[in-house]
């Protein structure tokens, strides 16, 4: 399970997507099938349930439409929303909906399916990451069947943003764990646990038609599995490599094109911040500080990716380098723990993903940490179980994880977040930033905060991964970025 993930030039993202250059002669195949590989299945298909990364690349977009799109490129802009209108205090959004769009049980969409869509975020037992971004929403009214009304108790200068993590579900639609009914230019065809998803085109789009005739997502538990069904020709695209050592099998540029887009990926090293000894700013310094970052992201990435020093990526606006905060110092490390009266040093128990390439991080901190005499327990488990014992019930001392949220540094403003973080000045900045009238005085909030949660080593942040998409010489129009582990399939085509 992952939790669950600006404005860029939209002219150079729309380049990067065009993964390879398409042969004169060539003819793009409308009904082809994309056939796509990912590590990263479903545990259910409602984004409200705990559904996992997953339900973000295969559905986002392409099953399930927002009233706005964040866009591959990091821009937002609008979809079910014909039209949107803010109060002059900022406290009421007025959105009128898009005419003629149908879901794909044959429905009519209704203001009433978006009050409904928007209320399933927020309810009270949504397991959605973006529920305590739409604290703010105190009401949601539908007046006629083409007007939504959101009331909010203070501005919220990122509704339309978070908005596009909204999935717009038919209001009749009852439990969608294992079926949809969306209004995206794609259907579920199939679901085979353990195996595949299926989608096909939706005949009766509201939009344009999508470029091919459906996609199948495959997944698996091995990476070297899924890099070797690419390489048998029985997919079409791998979604994210996890290996450097994998880009040599693909280096046939007559076979296959290697993109690199921007990530928003961070492994990192999350504390349960609320049990001894990491509620001690002194001990989470200290671990930051014996753990050599960039020999780790060498090891495993090699030249690609970068070391991080907080939880921002250098694609929010209010990213800054803060790798000088806690740098590599094993001595300084020792100072700190003797500070913190542990000396002598202290056992943890870190429960680590069994997938790629949370493992091999387990067991290089494990060897670092060794040195400053801490010892780590490496407790092997499943996403399922991550999902369940972390996320959910908190049982935990550290954890490994890769976060794919874009812009999700407000998750440190939110006690009740799986990391238990609190710290009311960080809390006080992320919602005055959110309550700001203007770009640049939200960033300027953020990185406040920012910096406020990197000197209290809030997480251990290790690296940033490389966004590395691999597909056949023929398969072009895939998006390259990931944003949110998103994965448009409407451009996407092969060609004959």
């Amino acid at each position: 399970m992952h939790i669950l993930p600006k404005l860029a030039l939209a002219v150079g993202a729309s380049l990067m997507s065009l993964a390879a250059a398409v042969p004169a002669l060539a003819q793009a195949d409308p009904s082809a099938i994309i056939r796509i590989g990912s590590l990263y299945e479903p545990q259910n298909l409602d984004n409200t349930a705990g559904a996992g990364q997953g339900i973000n690349e295969a559905f986002n977009d392409n099953v399930y439409e927002a009233l706005f799109r964040l866009n591959d490129d990091g821009s937002v802009e609008p979809v079910l929303a014909a039209d949107h209108t803010v109060s002059e205090d900022g406290l009421t959004h007025t959105f009128t909906l898009r005419e003629g769009v149908t879901f794909h049980s044959g429905d009519p969409l209704t203001a009433a399916d978006v009050k409904h869509s928007i209320e399933r975020v927020t309810a009270e037992d949504s397991k959605s990451s973006r529920k305590h971004s739409l604290a703010t929403i105190t009401g949601v009214e539908a007046p006629d069947d083409r007007t939504v009304v959101v009331t909010l108790s203070s501005r919220s200068i990122s509704l339309p943003y978070n908005l596009s993590y909204v999935w717009i579900v038919n209001d009749a639609a009852q439990d969608i764990s294992a079926s949809e009914d969306g209004t995206g230019p794609y259907v579920l065809d199939n679901w085979k646990r353990g195996s595949a998803i299926s989608l096909k085109a939706f005949d009766d789009y509201w939009g344009e038609a999508p470029k091919n005739g459906g996609a199948v997502f495959t997944y698996f538990t091995e990476a070297a599995a899924l890099d070797n069904a690419l390489l048998t020709d029985a997919l079409d695209i791998v979604t994210s490599i996890q290996s450097p050592d994998a880009l040599a099998q693909f280096e046939d540029t007559d076979r296959y094109t290697i993109s690199e887009g921007k990530s928003t990926v961070k492994e990192i090293m999350a504390y349960n911040d609320r049990v001894a000894p990491f509620d001690n700013v002194k001990v989470r310094k200290a671990l930051a500080r014996a753990i050599d970052k960039q020999k780790l992201l060498q090891a495993i990435w090699g030249d690609r990716g970068m070391v991080l020093g907080s939880f921002v990526p250098p694609t929010d606006p209010w990213y800054e380098d803060l790798t000088g905060v806690d740098p590599y110092d094993p001595e300084s490390a020792k100072a700190l723990l003797a500070e913190a009266g542990l000396g002598d040093g202290f056992t943890f128990t870190l429960d680590t993903p069994n997938y790629d390439p949370h493992p091999i991080t387990a067991e290089f901190i494990k060897a670092e940490l060794a040195r400053i005499g801490v010892t780590v327990n490496i407790n092997i488990i499943t996403s399922n179980e991550w999902y369940t014992k972390i996320y959910q019930a908190h049982d935990f001392q550290a954890t490994l994880q890769e976060h794919v949220n874009h812009r999700d540094i407000v998750f440190y403003g939110n006690p009740d977040f799986y990391w238990g973080y609190d710290n009311p000045e960080v809390t006080r900045l992320i919602e005055e930033a959110e309550q700001a009238e203007t770009e640049a005085a939200q960033t300027e909030k953020l990185r406040e905060a920012n910096r406020i949660i990197a000197e209290d080593a809030a997480s251990n942040w290790l690296f940033l991964f490389p966004q590395i998409v691999i597909a056949d010489a023929d398969v072009t129009g895939y998006p390259v970025n990931g944003l949110n582990s998103q994965f448009f399939l409407r451009d996407i085509q092969k060609t004959n």
